[in-house]
């Protein structure tokens, strides 16, 4: 045991009971698994919790129309996570769900307690309204134009281009996510929590160690802005908890998700006898860590410890964020087959494959982190098989077949073995700040000298000579040894690793502390091979494996008449674009072509001619002298009719119902659209 333990509550961001958990989930629960994993071979008490976020109106919708509850959604999702982190050795001590009774309760308690602070205020607001589904719309069932930057497909809550927090109302262009609709504004009354009553202490909890250089400097950002009050409550029919004395008003599912890391902790201390209290009370001494992407540190950063301050309960100690996953350097995609399920890749992978890969590139910042598949496959082979593994390989047969499976009474070479041993505290720190890359590489590093140990040694060819017998156990002995140590290293990344090896070296659960007392005169057990190399065609089935998912979920979408949606493209991509107002100076009929009309567009300082498939819904006569949007500079392309210089913007299912008119008469032509 340490000379002073620590006692942790760790946290990982909780996965939305919406939809599988896929790679880049993944890279969020291993790195927060290996944390914990070396804490725990550290000595320290450490509680990891996790919970299905299993509110709002995204799962509502989603069990309207697979005809079962939501809560019968929330079961299924919930059985399929456990089953996705239980194979990929992501090993919680309580996983919950935030549709409890306890998240209920404390939601309620925290709600009530900032009620009576004076930090929840009710008010009158516009709201956007879908009059085809007649229901308020969710941020999220809303998207339009960033009203900070002018990126366009963006949610109602926030810009994931410049990070810009607003309300659905402020967006430009607005569209409904569920019917394709424009909203329209209906009163009703909300409830709001007055975040800007927190700003002095979230400035002083922001800039202390609390969160990563990164996030204190984007939040700087937010605090110039100025902090809004923030909109805490939702309109049936609406899939939560219902707002105590407010009927027909619901818990915003952001509001109760981050109360579910107090929830299923709470279930854990009930079913173990620990003091909620002593964990979660304002001056406990204990540590509570939180591990997010970083989407969500608005939510985490200011939010949640506001929340907790205004409620009496004690805030967090950090906040860790991370990046996102790429594959093969570019966002994950379904059409190449790198959107890649969790449950996809363990039909073909072992997990511990990536749980290494990714512990190879993860840092204590927020940078993405890329799966190379190549390097992946390379990597893993070289370091693990090829390094590790083939230490214990080389040397465990010799020691079976000809002595019995013992090991030497002393270690032959101490000075090599002490290195391993002084690299202990300098790989502990490294875990311990989360600079997981950094200590793969010492490991293995160390891995190298072991090998050229063993090289330079030659067991095979002492064997072969007479009176050498004593030299090869030695020999053998060392490396055994320098392989348990790298075992105990990797151990927070490797767990079952680390279990195989404990089985043949015949040793207890290893704990950090066990490299300083090396294996003598000690007797192991027959060598299994403790893992094989990746195979090209298992990564490879791996992908083909995503197409065929995404084909199917195609095939299910056109059954259903529904476009799927394209590869997503970067905010540069889409900046290139070119929109401008043009008026539509003539317009008339295409011979032989059924949808086509020829237009002749003005664009201020020069005309384009442009064939647009709008015949459906208007007469040439109804556009000429109106103003519409073009793409100005798209490539010209050569048709049958003609050359096309341009392109219409148009909107609406088709058929009559495609409107490509700009509705403010008082534009000019040539005025770039942002």
């Amino acid at each position: 045991m340490p000379n002073n333990p620590r006692q942790l509550l760790v946290t990982s961001a909780l996965p939305y009971a919406n939809g599988s958990i896929h790679l880049g989930h993944l890279v969020e629960y291993i790195q927060t698994d290996i944390w914990v994993r070396f804490q725990k071979m550290q000595g320290h008490q450490t509680i990891y919790v996790c919970a299905d976020d299993a509110h709002g109106t995204p799962i509502m919708l989603r069990a309207q129309n697979e005809g079962i509850s939501p809560e019968e959604l929330v079961a299924r999702t919930d059985r399929e996570h456990r089953a996705d982190f239980a194979d990929f050795h992501v090993e919680f001590d309580n996983y919950h769900s935030t549709h409890s009774e306890e998240n209920r309760q404390l939601a309620e308690t925290i709600y009530g307690r900032l009620k009576n602070a004076g930090h929840i205020h009710s008010r009158t607001i516009k709201q956007a309204y879908d009059p085809l589904k007649e229901m308020f719309l969710p941020d999220r069932f809303i998207k339009g134009e960033c009203p900070r930057c002018g990126a366009a497909d963006q949610y109602g809550d926030n810009c994931e281009v410049c990070g810009a927090t607003y309300s659905p109302t402020e967006l430009k262009n607005p569209v409904s996510v569920i019917s394709g609709a424009t909203p329209i504004e209906r009163e009703s009354e909300h409830f709001f929590f007055k975040l800007g009553n927190f700003e002095a202490m979230l400035q002083a909890w922001t800039q202390g160690e609390h969160t990563q250089p990164e996030i204190a400097n984007k939040l700087n950002e937010w605090f110039e802005a100025g902090l809004q009050d923030w909109d805490i409550s939702r309109d049936a029919p609406y899939f939560g908890f219902e707002i105590p004395d407010a009927p027909g008003k619901y818990f915003y599912v952001w509001l109760d998700a981050p109360i579910g890391y107090m929830a299923s902790f709470k279930q854990y201390c009930d079913r173990h006898g620990i003091d909620f209290n002593a964990w979660w009370d304002k001056d406990s001494q204990h540590e509570v860590f939180h591990f997010i992407g970083k989407d969500i540190a608005y939510f985490h950063t200011l939010f949640w410890p506001a929340m907790l301050a205004g409620s009496g309960y004690r805030t967090p100690t950090a906040v860790f964020c991370h990046g996102f996953l790429t594959v093969n350097g570019q966002k994950m995609s379904k059409s190449r087959g790198t959107f890649i399920t969790a449950r996809t890749y363990l039909q073909q992978l072992n997990p511990e494959y990536l749980r290494y890969y990714f512990a190879a590139k993860l840092g204590n910042g927020i940078d993405d982190i890329d799966l190379n598949l190549e390097d992946f496959q390379q990597r893993v082979n070289s370091d693990l098989v090829g390094k590790v593994v083939n230490i214990a390989s080389r040397c465990a047969g010799f020691i079976n077949k000809k002595f019995a499976g013992q090991l030497s009474e002393k270690i032959a070479e101490p000075e090599l073995y002490a290195r391993f041993i002084e690299a202990s505290d300098h790989i502990a720190a490294l875990y311990e700040n989360r600079e997981f890359s950094h200590a793969v590489r010492e490991i293995m590093t160390l891995a190298d000298h072991a090998n050229q140990y063993i090289d330079t040694q030659k067991p095979w060819v002492l064997a072969k000579q007479d009176g050498k017998d004593q030299q090869v156990q030695d020999v053998c002995s060392v490396g055994l040894n320098l392989f348990r140590a790298l075992v105990t290293y990797l151990k927070p990344v490797l767990p079952k690793l680390a279990e195989a090896s404990e089985a043949f070296l015949n040793i207890e659960p290893l704990v950090w502390q066990d490299v300083r007392t090396p294996l003598t005169k000690h007797t192991i057990n027959k060598f299994k091979p403790l893992m094989t190399r990746v195979e090209k065609d298992k990564v490879d089935a791996m992908v083909d494996a995503s197409k065929e998912n995404l084909q199917a979920t195609q095939q299910k979408l056109a059954d259903s008449n529904i476009e799927p949606i394209a590869d997503q493209i970067e905010f540069d991509d889409f900046a290139r674009i070119d929109l401008r107002i043009a008026r539509i100076v003539k317009a008339e009929h295409v011979e032989g072509a059924d949808k086509l009309l020829q237009l002749t567009l003005d664009i201020g300082n020069e005309t384009r001619n442009v064939f647009a498939g709008i015949k459906s819904a208007y007469q040439p006569e109804d556009l000429e002298g109106k103003l519409t949007v073009m793409v100005a500079n798209l490539k010209p392309r050569k048709m049958r009719f003609g050359l096309s210089e341009g392109m219409v913007l148009a909107a609406g299912p088709g058929g009559k119902d495609l409107w490509v008119l700009h509705p403010d008469e008082g534009a000019q032509p040539g005025m770039r659209v942002k």
